[in-house]
């Protein structure tokens, strides 16, 4: 389950049409310590694009951090690169998925000692339950939120991996755990995420956990009786388990490895600054965590 990226073969996906804006939704409270956060994104399938909630898992090993995937314009097609864990964060095209990824390296947390201290000025933690917290206060400027959810093309975010970035790309990677492949699953399964049903707002745009997210998804699911429609474009109520109908995505997909993914996006951009140090001590702080919000950050 620990093997690099580039051993797995995955879905080469491309689009002719951009992703959505990213939708504001607030933060599910953290489960408990050793959960780590994953942001909502937009995937696409049979039926076209669709809301892959952000939820909390935990990572594959202790010292991993999850650097989401992306779409970046490829010249021609729109081109998702999937995300992946490793020892750093990489290059996840300047989209500002929020709640500490703000577009470059994570402001959400860091690894100490052997467990994950969290950032509460980005993250909704009750301290009864997750006790390994401190407080750095992310600098947000309202008047800049940026939503767009690609990089490059027309209207797209313009950044390039900074030198930071291109190291971590070459780094060793291990796929989404097989927790989050379920919850793609699901996702994709259910018809309320999908943008042409949903319109871009998500009927659930975040969830505590995947099985949380699966749990309600199947109840909206029983609620609603299946069309011609929805048999045409592989959509099924979705079980507890994850295992939701519907075939691969067709259009335009191909098999590639999955450290293609990790390719620089080719359109001309700014460089990001670089990252800063880590803090070196973990105190607990008692301030409110913020939502999904875009702005200069400390670097990770």
């Amino acid at each position: 389950m620990l093997a690099p990226v580039a051993s797995f073969a995955g879905i080469f996906i491309s689009v002719g049409i951009a992703p959505p804006a990213l939708p504001v939704y607030p933060q599910p409270l953290c489960p408990g310590d050793g959960y780590m956060w994953t942001p909502g994104y937009w995937h696409y399938g049979p039926a076209g694009y669709y809301w892959v909630p952000g939820v909390w898992v935990r990572p594959p090993q202790v010292g991993f951090l999850w650097t989401p995937g992306y779409w970046g314009w490829g010249g021609s097609a729109f081109i998702f690169h999937e995300g992946y864990w490793g020892q750093h964060i990489g290059f996840y095209g300047g989209v500002n998925y929020g709640f500490g990824y703000g577009g470059v390296g994570y402001e959400g947390g860091y690894w100490h000692n052997g467990a994950f201290a969290y950032n509460r000025s980005v993250n909704n933690i009750n301290v009864t339950n997750v006790h390994n917290v401190y407080n750095r206060t992310v600098i947000v400027n309202n008047t800049t939120i940026n939503r767009v959810s690609y990089n490059g093309g027309s209207g797209g975010i313009q950044a390039r991996a900074s030198v930071q970035e291109q190291a971590a790309i070459r780094e060793q990677h291990v796929a989404p755990t097989g927790v989050q492949e379920s919850h793609l699953q699901a996702a994709r399964a259910d018809r309320g995420q999908l943008a042409s049903v949903n319109g871009g707002r998500p009927q659930m745009a975040a969830a505590r956990t995947a099985n949380e997210y699966q749990a309600g998804a199947q109840q909206r699911a029983a609620r609603q009786p299946i069309t011609a429609n929805d048999r045409v474009a592989g959509q099924r109520p979705v079980n507890v388990n994850g295992n939701a109908g519907g075939a691969r995505p067709q259009a335009q997909a191909q098999n590639r490895p999955q450290a293609q993914a990790q390719n620089r996006p080719q359109a001309q951009a700014q460089s990001h600054p670089q990252a800063q140090a880590r803090p070196q001590a973990a105190p607990r702080q008692e301030s409110r965590p913020q939502g999904h919000e875009g702005g200069e950050h400390p670097r990770r």
